[in-house]
């Protein structure tokens, strides 16, 4: 299971986001979610998700929104699950709570933690498998693309994302069609879109691993 949870930056010296950003999250992933998406503090929201699209969506929705820290914990969860998120327990809360206290110290506000802790992985010759601090850095130079990418590119991106073509993007911003070009090129979108498919497959080797992680390394005697 992937638990997301986001802390608001700076609450103090802003506006209160947290119920718009539950009001959101509940919006764009109706039908996606295991949990509603919970206010579990102050400044605080938290979401429950079985797949590995939804948890990195959620990840490049939150964090492009500039307002949070965002901790992405995955594990498994306590079974049976309670009607509110706020409520439920497990594994998996735990690495989500390490993580967005990591997140605070982190330069595009994003960690990852897996609980139990997943270390690169082989078998005899297999090439190893990417373990919890290599996802979170592939994942991490993602967002730091992202981060340089300009309004006018997300713009064009936002107008691709939506099932444009580059011809009708272009006409609508009554630019030409190699404006658009060079303007998805410039913000990496191509890249972006050829990245996230293998990300979400090593976020799911991660919660594979820690779902048949032996009971007592999940457990590890906390609560």
């Amino acid at each position: 299971m992937f638990v997301i949870t986001a802390d608001q930056k700076a609450s103090r010296h802003d506006i209160d986001r947290a119920g718009t950003g539950r009001d959101d999250l509940a919006a764009r992933y109706e039908g996606r979610l295991v949990l509603p998406v919970d206010r579990t503090s102050g400044d605080e929201v938290q979401a429950l998700v079985a797949d590995a699209a939804t948890a990195l969506d959620m990840v490049l929705m939150l964090t492009r929104a500039g307002h949070w820290s965002v901790g992405l914990g995955i594990g498994t969860v306590r079974i049976p699950l309670p009607r509110a998120t706020r409520e439920a327990t497990g594994p998996a809360f735990i690495a989500a709570r390490d993580a967005v206290t990591a997140a605070k110290r982190s330069a595009t506000r994003f960690a990852l933690a897996v609980d139990p802790p997943i270390a690169r992985s082989g078998d005899g010759d297999a090439p190893e498998l990417p373990g919890a601090a290599e996802v979170e850095a592939l994942i991490t130079l993602l967002l730091l693309a992202r981060d340089r990418r300009t309004p006018q590119g997300w713009d064009v991106v936002d107008r691709m994302a939506g099932g444009g073509t580059q011809r009708e993007v272009a006409a609508e911003l009554g630019v030409t069609p190699q404006a658009v070009s060079t303007r998805l090129r410039t913000s990496g979108w191509r890249a972006e879109r050829a990245a996230i498919p293998g990300l979400e497959a090593l976020l799911a080797h991660l919660d594979a691993g820690a779902s048949h992680a032996p009971r007592a390394a999940r457990e590890g005697g906390r609560s």
